[in-house]
């Protein structure tokens, strides 16, 4: 009998076919993990199957991911996550980022850089006064702590990891790149560059980065996770691992001291309240029919009560992809913009109304993320409907903005960072990113312990009078930003998703959600559709980020006519596609009883979706 295929896919062809991944979605009712790195999937597989829930699994699988993609997280770099309780819908937020040390010294800086009174000037991204406290390794454990299930140790967590590390793991092929792309900053950064190397007596100074493929091992690594599972945050900011991160940075100049580590081991990281705006535009209505793959035209709740989408505050700057959606919602009951229809996705209007808006967004971000116990951050007033409204009237909806709207818009677009997606099958789910910030962060590697320090730093600000400025005690301005969004009407789970990539995260969520939302694109195939990142030479505030990246597979008249409109404009192909970030996304939905994902993964990394 021949297969009917309206029986399987609601489109008249498989959807994926309109994309180059040509992947499916997967599916399971026994938890999900996506995310950019296989074997750290299997890390976290492992404790899924040892009766850990999805908080459990999260930092197993930020363990692994600190083995297999260094270049872009580990325990010297920051954390946040979301994660969503089941059983109260709710949803807990944790801050784990790092500050600057108390004897930090902005005049002193400064006068090390070169500067002169009144120049603004910035903090190089190599510097060791870029190197602020890793909160990593406080946010795993205090993750577990928080939100684990209590059926699992420390020690069952961190053990597929410190397995790979000390037995050795291949290389996936965009790890590899980004690896050998870092191999330079290493050996420049750090004496002890060999321990993230491979030996290699051809290569320069006898080491080189691995090869797809080829077998890694990192013994440090391994040593400084066992220290972590059984001494738990002491075992790491204090005694052996504490002392080398003292002294690498001190060596080139730095202020950490070993008060420093302590301090931040014993306030562990920050529970914060998470931010959210409940978005009905785009005509959006929630729909009544449980989720299938592919574009579903069936029935619609009438109520129209939309979805909330939920971001970490500041010192993130998730609430930039509010601010936008927000500006979106209200420049369509302006009568600004239409309901854009399936065919109008990544056209001309629709694109050049998030652009704009996502500008916007930034303005504010630039000059108000920042670390809220240091400086007033007024939150609920950015994300007001009566606020959106306000900022929506410097839309233009027949050219793009020809001055630089107030402090500026997003830059450094460097995906450096991992995102990931944890769920359960009891329903719980958590959405968690970990971050050294630029490739391989400061590229300073502490003696004996495998890994590097970060440079979240480098978003300081080193005008004395901006809120964003360098200071003792404080925390950066910060691009990492996980996200969830549920459904209105009874607070159910409706996506867990991110997309990692510097200052592209708000406008991935942006476009992955609209996707999803306005578009009903599958969660595959809302990660598969190409993609823009605004800004990419400056920092927030320095200049406007005029340059437009528009992905291969955007139409070349739609480039053609942002240009006409006033866009700078480029066309992105190629590997340096990566600009456009990595996404990961696990929606879900309850049927008879029994908690459904449906996940995809960004075909931009090396990754995918596995079910639990």
């Amino acid at each position: 009998m021949p297969l009917n295929l309206a029986s399987v896919y609601p489109a008249e062809d498989p959807e994926f076919q309109s994309f180059p991944s040509r992947r499916s979605v997967v599916h399971s009712t026994e938890g999900m993990i996506a995310c950019t790195q296989p074997l750290a999937a299997r890390c976290g597989l492992k404790i899924l199957d040892a009766g850990g829930n999805a908080a459990d699994a999260a930092v197993a699988v930020a363990a692994g991911l600190n083995l297999t993609e260094p270049t872009s997280t580990g325990i010297g770099g920051d954390m946040f996550c979301l994660y969503y309780n089941a059983k109260t819908k709710k949803i807990d937020a944790m801050n784990g980022s790092g500050r600057a040390g108390m004897k930090c010294n902005l005049e002193h800086i400064r006068k090390d850089l070169g500067l002169k009174d009144g120049e603004k000037g910035e903090l190089p991204l190599r510097s060791v006064h870029a190197v602020t406290i890793p909160g990593a390794a406080a946010g795993w454990v205090d993750t577990v702590e928080r939100f684990g299930s209590g059926k699992v140790s420390m020690e069952q967590i961190l053990a597929p990891a410190i397995e790979l590390a000390e037995r050795g793991f291949p290389l996936s092929e965009l790890s590899s790149t980004m690896w050998r792309n870092g191999e330079k900053d290493l050996k420049e950064a750090s004496p002890n560059f060999s321990e993230l190397l491979k030996e290699d007596p051809n290569a320069p100074e006898g080491y080189r980065g691995p090869r797809p493929g080829e077998l890694f091992k990192n013994p440090g690594l391994a040593a400084t996770f066992r220290a972590l599972a059984k001494d738990g945050k002491k075992g790491f900011y204090t005694g052996r691992i504490a002392e080398a991160i003292i002294k690498v940075t001190k060596d080139r100049g730095g202020f950490l001291e070993l008060d420093d580590l302590t301090k931040h081991m014993e306030a562990g990281s920050e529970p914060v309240e998470p931010i959210s705006y409940k978005f009905k535009g785009q005509g959006y209505t929630e729909t009544k029919v449980k989720y299938v793959d592919g574009i579903s035209g069936q029935g619609s709740n009438e109520d129209n009560h939309g979805v909330e989408i939920w971001e970490h505050p500041p010192n993130g700057q998730g609430i930039v992809a509010l601010m936008a959606l927000g500006i979106l919602e209200a420049l369509e009951e302006q009568g600004k913009i239409p309901k854009f229809q399936q065919e109008e996705h990544n056209s001309t209007a629709y694109l050049h109304a998030i652009i704009e808006s996502l500008r916007i967004a930034f303005a504010d971000a630039s000059w108000w993320v920042a670390d809220p116990n240091l400086s007033k951050v007024p939150t609920a007033e950015l994300i007001s409907k009566k606020y959106l409204a306000e900022r929506a009237q410097l839309f233009d909806a027949t050219k793009a903005s020809d001055k630089i709207y107030d402090y500026g818009s997003p830059a450094h677009n460097h995906s450096d960072t991992v995102y990931f997606a944890v769920s359960d099958k009891h329903g719980n789910a958590i959405s968690f990113i970990n971050s050294n910030f630029h490739g391989f962060g400061s590229a300073i590697v502490p003696k004996g312990c495998g890994f590097v320090l970060q440079n979240r730093g480098g978003n300081f600000r080193l005008d004395p009078g901006h809120a964003n400025a360098i200071a003792p005690g404080k925390r950066p301005y910060h691009t990492i930003i996980p996200a969830m969004i549920t459904n209105v009407h009874d607070g159910s789970l409706h996506s867990v998703y991110g997309v990692m990539g510097g200052f592209m995260q708000p406008q991935g969520h942006v476009q992955v959600l609209l996707n999803m939302i306005a578009f009903k694109y599958n969660p595959q195939a809302a990660l598969d559709a190409p993609r823009f990142c605004i800004g990419a030479e400056e920092m927030p505030g320095d200049g406007n980020g005029r340059k437009v990246f528009l992905e291969e597979g955007i139409s070349e008249d739609v480039v053609a006519e942002l240009k006409a409109m006033g866009h700078e404009t480029e066309l992105v192909t190629g590997y340096a596609r990566g600009l456009f970030g990595r996404g990961q996304l696990i929606r879900s939905h309850v049927e008879d009883g029994v908690h459904v994902y449906s996940a995809g993964s960004d075909p931009r990394g090396d990754g995918a979706a596995y079910p639990g």
